[in-house]
């Protein structure tokens, strides 16, 4: 049985704890701050109840999984799953509106056909089948296996199979999303729906790989799923599973060091008291890091990666999210949609804004997602509503500004009352959860939120591997492969545990 010291309570790093402990380790948690989850979050007030991370859950079977393997009550047996139909609904800048129903080819086709115009949703249709070829071409190395040694194979390959596109006598084949939208799908407003997948994980469809197309596809093959009582629901699920696998949690402990002899992670220092001096060190076999590439070099004085290897800093920069909790009076009204993505009038220039420095400045019209769960738990009655509205945006702007947050909030909500009528009018109160609370959440500079790992583009998408040069130390959770997105940070927690039970030869899931 060895001593397994995991730094952070984030999703992967609780999976990994969790699995790790079911296999006779002795494992503890160390959690700077005072609770579990990472981006799970919550906030209550008034009888309202929010989540202020990830809303929906695509790809349930990662967590069925995790809790078949840990114990012998399965996931349904401690949270109520919820199938979201429609899946979403979108509304375009022309105002035209569609609702795509979950996990169904031919209802979006005949959807996209009705609101669109007849061909378009055959087009969309076309996509998803090439879609689910990159998504089998890749889910074993870029979801089920450790990162592969020889990783440029998959920044070199483009695995999805565009269409051949004839232009000024020259044949070219998309090579991102932005032009798959442009010459396969050719029409701005399924470009659109294909870009806000992107723009979701705050990635620029103009420099997204065409591989990219497997976030639509996921979620079309695996359905949108809704935890009841909110997401959080899971992290506590997953917080309790550890616990009656006995793995131990120490809160408020922030970890300063990983410490090293002979060449080997051997535990971890604690930060100790003011004017204690020195802290206290925790003996381990094995470290797992559930932390952000900057925070993981800072805890050690030596180079994780070898010359060659996949970068921690090889992703362009990551843009933030920008969560308004609304607290509504009045009942929600029939017909309603769980999601609705209002998609910005000039995707251009949205996507520039997000890439620039600052952003302190929002634009006039940002893409926005309404979420309008149908829960009780959420709400203090029948007669209330509990409404999140998300906006990917600059990470890098002051969001310690208050007219900063002020100017984005009117931007948001005006962008929102598209979505909830009267909006404005039945508004109590609101809250604005910015990249500044992300970062005290999770530690991450300046709330920053990783994207999937996604090949070819030359693996700028890809991400660290589990392992690290460092004998002893493991990287987990959505800043290491296989990326971030509640999926792959489960997966991710499945790897590393794989890796320490059985060793560098463990190659996924069979």
């Amino acid at each position: 049985m060895a001593a397994i010291a995991v730094i952070g309570a984030g999703t992967g790093a609780l999976a990994a704890a969790a699995r790790l402990a079911v296999a006779g380790h002795r494992v503890t948690v160390y959690e700077r701050t005072e609770t579990y989850g990472g981006a799970l979050r919550r906030v209550e007030r008034d009888g309202f109840a929010f989540d202020t991370g990830p809303a929906l859950l695509h790809l349930p079977a990662v967590y069925r999984d995790l809790f078949v393997k840990t114990g012998k009550r399965q996931l349904e047996d401690v949270v109520e799953l919820v199938q979201v139909d429609p899946s979403s609904r979108h509304v375009f800048a022309d105002g035209t509106r569609v609702s795509l129903p979950n996990a169904s080819r031919a209802g979006v086709v005949a959807a996209l056909d009705e609101a669109l115009g007849a061909g378009a949703g055959q087009r969309w249709g076309d996509f998803l089948v090439r879609a689910r070829e990159a998504w089998d071409r890749t889910r074993r190395p870029l979801l089920e296996e450790p990162l592969w040694p020889d990783w440029q194979v998959l920044a070199d390959r483009e695995p999805y199979p565009a269409v051949p596109h004839k232009r000024l006598l020259r044949t070219r084949r998309a090579g991102t999303l932005a032009e798959i939208g442009a010459w396969e799908l050719r029409d701005e407003r399924l470009a659109a729906l294909l870009a806000s997948h992107a723009l979701a994980y705050g990635l620029d469809p103009r420099t997204a790989p065409a591989s990219a197309a497997v976030l639509p596809y996921l979620e079309h093959a695996f359905g949108t799923w809704y935890v009841r009582g909110g997401l959080r629901e899971l992290a506590r699920a997953v917080y309790e599973r550890c616990l009656e696998r006995r793995v131990e949690f120490v809160f408020g402990a922030e970890v300063t060091r990983i410490v090293t002899r002979d060449g080997r992670a051997v535990g971890v220092e604690l930060a100790g008291a003011p004017g204690a001096g020195g802290g206290t060190v925790v003996e381990a076999d094995h470290v797992v890091a559930g932390v952000d590439p900057a925070r993981l070099r800072a805890l050690t004085d030596r180079p994780l990666d070898a010359e060659g290897d996949v970068r921690a800093n090889a992703e362009p920069a990551v843009p933030g999210r920008l969560t308004l909790l609304l607290a509504l009076r009045g009942p929600r009204e029939a017909g309603a949609a769980h999601r609705t993505v209002v998609h910005a009038p000039d995707a251009d220039a949205e996507a520039d804004f997000l890439a620039s420095p600052g952003g302190d400045a929002p634009p006039p019209s940002p893409t926005v997602t309404v979420l309008r769960p149908d829960d009780p738990a959420l709400r203090p009655d029948d007669a209330h509503e509990s409404v999140t509205v998300t906006a990917v945006v600059p990470a890098g702007a002051d969001w310690a500004d208050e007219h900063t947050v002020r100017r984005w909030t009117e931007r948001v909500l005006e962008a929102a009352g598209t979505a909830v009528p009267g909006l404005r009018e039945r508004l109590l109160w609101h809250e604005a959860h910015t990249p500044r609370q992300t970062a005290q959440e999770t530690g991450t500079p300046r709330g920053e939120v990783p994207a999937p790992a996604l090949a070819a583009a030359g693996g700028r998408f890809l991400r660290p591997s589990n392992t690290t040069r460092l004998p002893g130390l493991y990287r987990v959770g959505g800043w290491a492969h296989p990326g971030g997105g509640l999926p792959h940070a489960g997966m991710s927690g499945a790897l590393v545990a794989g890796l320490i039970v059985e060793g560098p030869d463990f190659r996924g899931s069979q």
